[in-house]
């Protein structure tokens, strides 16, 4: 698939290479990049188990890495793609971040910010969902039957 194609598509393509990498670390598989013109500046996949750090999310890891390239602390022209819908902490941190745009997989109908509203996020942040849903599900669905 070409960036061209679809960006939002070849993004999550990338967020869903992260989310398989944290799957094979037996992290929980989510995915992140942050993406600003047409360049990946940032990638993350949860990393909580192996750093026994519960804030260690893919989206948190992935907000770090970009403020520390860009050097700054604010994001509003980057988007965030995340292959599952970010938690209330994680939309706190984009809200902190001034992030552009955040654009998501899979829906977190039980940890999820969306069932509290996007009131957290910068007035500013627009968030698109459903973006290669089925295979972000998939990937989430798979990941907890092995734990069973």
């Amino acid at each position: 698939m070409s960036i061209f194609d679809n960006p939002d598509e070849y993004y999550m393509q990338q967020a869903l290479q992260e989310a398989r990498a944290a799957y094979d670390e037996d992290e929980i598989p989510v995915g992140a990049v942050i993406v600003s013109g047409d360049r990946i500046i940032a990638r993350a996949h949860n990393n909580t188990e192996r750093l026994h750090d519960v804030t260690a999310h893919a989206e948190m890891l992935a907000f770090t890495a970009a403020a520390n390239l860009l050097n700054a602390k604010y994001l509003p022209e980057c988007t965030l793609y995340v292959t599952l819908e970010p938690c209330v902490m994680c939309a706190g941190a984009a809200g902190w971040t001034q992030v552009g745009r955040i654009v998501y997989g899979a829906s977190d109908p039980k940890r999820g910010f969306e069932r509290l509203g996007r009131g957290m996020l910068h007035p500013k942040t627009t968030v698109v969902s459903g973006i290669l849903r089925e295979e972000c599900e998939t990937l989430m669905k798979e990941f907890f039957k092995e734990k069973r």
